[in-house]
């Protein structure tokens, strides 16, 4: 698609970026008063948002009607992030976050909604069974107008036909129950029927939800405030005066246009995932020569890093883990190409398990992404390669699918055909055709069988927290999350690595300036988002501790070159 941007100009601010935190910070700036503009190299906008769930991990928020206190989530995240707690930063966090989201409920499009869903490590000091997490409303994209064929389409392996789930399980629900209730089928054929009009209507899905709405809600926003989104259009170098950063070189349509930022340049630009020296440099199971496969926008290869980088900014892998690992399938689509299916739902349901190539399980698989992914790695340490296999019986995988497979009525034949899923009659036939150990793995069933009839997992305690049950299946008795795998034929998926982000990022003030390497402020430049280094220390917590802090900080730094604090 070619840029809309023509010749030189002159604002306040430009932001390199168009996901949640470019975006926040862009319209809390303008809000206050600022001409910002926005670049974006990439013909959509949305960023790695319009892929995500469209979570946002808030404690204290008005939305949940839910107890907590600046002072839980505090200590919560004192022991989540360990060494790495930068206490000015998690206070910043904690007293802004409700009110960023008050800010943008009242003064744009941008709304939210509240969840059920627990922190991730809901025992841990300071944890809770439910609050903390908030989720971006649906939204009718036809709003968008003729922008619409600009906004970034959401993740296609975790959509059915390019449709969109609502973000309440009773939607998937009458989904995997159509073919036995003809109240579900009912909703599902008007769902669809909703769904192939719009595509009639606009070439695409218009009612979206989660990251793909919140992505499409700060777009709207913006476009309400006259904020130019400039796709298309890459940033190639940050211009500076007198040790102040003041504006960017960018390339639109192969001709070199000035940017000049009365007050500064936001880095947003999402990260390092596809950058493929530095991920290759801090990655263990690449630099052990193993395989690892990104589901997020392969634009995300640390163009917001190294400008910062070669404005003088610090920037260092520290963190224990340097992305937030997700485990992921690879789905054929011809050509010996493959997307990633991210494992989000599946884990968590009664009947699978993961083995590695021995036949034993490593984890507790209904943990979060992140640990089941650092998990993986752990174990998988010293090894060539860093995979494992989903192993599940027949009744379990027409219940529920497996991965990119789907339930019941869907077929199987076509998985099967392509390699996606393996299948044996028997757990050695499976083993064979896995490469797993026979031994291994019939040890493993039998040993696990004989408690998870039980409902009980004394190996690794599945199911005995709020987070394992959450996404699990709360109609299976007496645990949600476990259940035997003892009648075949028998199904793997091979999971590998992959991830949801970077946590590793450019060393910034509370405010976002950009530090130099003397721990010093670059005048003039600034970084949000996955380009700022996370508050999270390399850990976990909750749902949306990527949204909540790109967009609270975002909403910070919009303020800062606003002058408003």
């Amino acid at each position: 698609m070619d840029s809309d941007l023509k010749d030189d100009l002159t604002c306040d601010v430009v932001v390199v970026g168009s996901g949640a935190g470019g975006l926040s910070t862009a319209i809390t700036a303008s809000k206050l008063g600022l001409d910002v503009v926005v670049i974006e190299k990439e013909g959509v906008f949305g960023g790695t948002t319009a892929f995500s769930g469209g979570v946002l991990w808030i404690p204290g928020n008005t939305l949940c009607d839910a107890e907590d206190s600046v002072d839980a989530a505090r200590t919560y995240l004192k022991g989540e992030t360990g060494n790495f707690y930068d206490a000015a930063a998690v206070n910043a966090f904690l007293q802004r976050g409700p009110e960023m989201l008050d800010f943008f409920q009242r003064e744009t499009s941008v709304k939210f909604v509240p969840t059920l869903y627990p922190d991730y490590h809901p025992d841990a000091l300071g944890g809770v069974d439910v609050g903390r997490s908030v989720l971006a409303a649906p939204f009718d994209t036809s709003a968008l107008g003729h922008n619409l064929k600009r906004l970034r389409p959401p993740l296609s392996t975790i959509t059915f036909m390019g449709m969109m789930f609502n973000s309440s399980n009773a939607d998937i629900k009458h989904f995997f129950n159509a073919t036995k209730s003809v109240i579900s089928a009912a909703y599902v054929a008007k769902r669809l029927l909703s769904h192939f009009w719009e595509i009639v209507r606009f070439g695409r899905g218009t009612n979206v939800t989660s990251g793909n709405a919140l992505a499409a809600r700060l777009a709207k926003s913006a476009f309400d405030l006259d904020i130019p989104i400039h796709t298309s259009t890459r940033a190639k170098k940050l211009l500076s005066e007198k040790g102040k950063v003041t504006g960017a070189l960018v390339e639109a349509d192969g001709k070199d246009i000035t940017i000049n930022a009365r007050k500064g340049v936001v880095l947003a630009a999402g990260g390092f995932a596809h950058d493929l020296k530095r991920i290759g440099a801090a990655y263990p199971h690449l630099k052990s020569g193993g395989e690892h496969f990104s589901p997020v926008p392969e634009s995300n290869t640390g163009d917001g890093i190294e400008l910062g980088e070669e404005a003088g900014g610090k920037f260092n892998l520290r963190y224990p883990n340097t992305s937030a690992w997700m485990p992921v399938s690879k789905v054929p689509i011809g050509g010996g190409k493959f997307k990633a299916f991210p494992h989000l739902l599946d884990r968590y349901k009664p009947g699978i398990i993961a083995v590695l190539k021995n036949g034993k399980r490593f984890t507790n698989e209904s943990e979060s992404y992140h640990d089941v992914g650092a998990a993986l790695i752990a174990a998988c340490a010293g090894e060539k390669e860093t995979a494992c296999w989903l192993i599940c019986d027949y009744p379990t995988i027409r219940k529920y699918g497996l991965g990119y497979a789907k339930p019941a009525p869907v077929p199987l034949s076509t998985y099967l055909r392509n390699g996606y899923l393996k299948s044996g009659k028997t757990l050695a036939d499976l083993a064979g055709a896995c490469g797993i150990s026979t031994e291994g793995l019939n040890e493993t069933i039998a040993s696990f069988n004989k408690d998870a009839r039980k409902g009980k997992d004394p190996a690794f305690r599945r199911g005995t927290t709020s987070f394992n049950r959450y996404l699990a299946d709360p109609e299976h008795l007496p645990n949600p999350c476990v259940g035997p795998i003892e009648k075949g034929p028998y199904f793997a998926l091979k999971i590998i690595v992959g991830d949801l982000g970077t946590f590793d990022g450019l060393e910034t003030t509370v405010e976002g300036q950009v530090l130099n390497k003397d721990g010093k402020p670059i005048d003039g430049l600034y970084a949000v988002g996955n380009d700022r280094a996370s508050i999270m220390g390399g850990n976990y917590p909750g749902a949306g501790i990527t949204l909540g802090p790109a967009m609270t900080f975002g909403y910070i730094t919009g303020r800062h070159l606003a002058g408003a604090d």
